[in-house]
């Protein structure tokens, strides 16, 4: 159950405006293997090659799809641009397969482009979860959590979100409450790694409930 709660008339506001269902799940199923699914784009913010695709997976939580995020990139990120979400939640399943520098896998919200968005990671070499917003390309932190975060495990994670204020969960355990002014406004959701992690994700799921 989300910690901010909305009254009926704001809700009522939210869903006309923001074009984003009150709940929706995606599972990566109905895509050809290999290709984007339907409705997202992906790139980068920085420098490099990410590469963004729909892939078989046995051990998906919902087979078969997965997408894979398997090349390389400063902050790779792959967002369904045609959702636009101002308050409400994100959460994705995700499996932090190798890298050398960095094994991490996050979730977007507010994404406005490439390089202005919100963004909520954990990372398997760090052991550590943290949120994040980034302004014309630079990265601020402003809250982590230490905990760990096994490689090769399926994982959840999941942020609720209000104005300024955010509420970060990982395996269904509540970490911390955060608050940022950054972005007010609404905007694309999706999921992200950093530099060479190969990640794996799954039912990924957006809404204002």
């Amino acid at each position: 159950m989300k910690t901010f709660l909305l009254s009926t008339p704001i809700l009522a506001t939210i869903l006309f405006v923001q074009n984003a269902p009150a709940a929706t799940t995606i599972h990566f199923d109905n895509a050809a293997s290999g290709s984007l699914p339907a409705g997202w784009i992906a790139g980068v913010t920085g420098k490099g090659a990410p590469k963004w695709s729909i892939e078989k997976e046995d051990s998906a939580p919902s087979k078969p799809g997965v997408l894979k995020q398997s090349g390389e990139g400063t902050y790779p990120w792959c967002v369904k641009n045609d959702v636009s979400l101002k308050d409400g939640y994100v959460e994705v399943k995700f499996k932090p397969l190798s890298g050398e520098t960095d094994q991490a896998g996050g979730v977007v919200w507010r994404w406005k482009d490439a390089d202005n968005y919100y963004i909520a990671r954990a990372n398997a070499l760090e052991d550590n979860v943290r949120i994040y917003h980034f302004k014309n390309g630079k990265r601020t932190q402003f809250k982590t959590a230490d905990l760990k975060v096994p490689a090769n495990q399926w994982h959840t994670l999941r942020v609720e979100f209000e104005g300024s204020r955010f509420k970060v969960i990982f395996n269904g355990k509540p970490l911390y409450e955060a608050e940022d002014a950054t972005f007010a406004e609404a905007g694309a959701v999706g999921v992200w790694t950093k530099a060479d992690s190969v990640t794996l994700f799954d039912d990924f799921s957006f809404g204002t409930e």
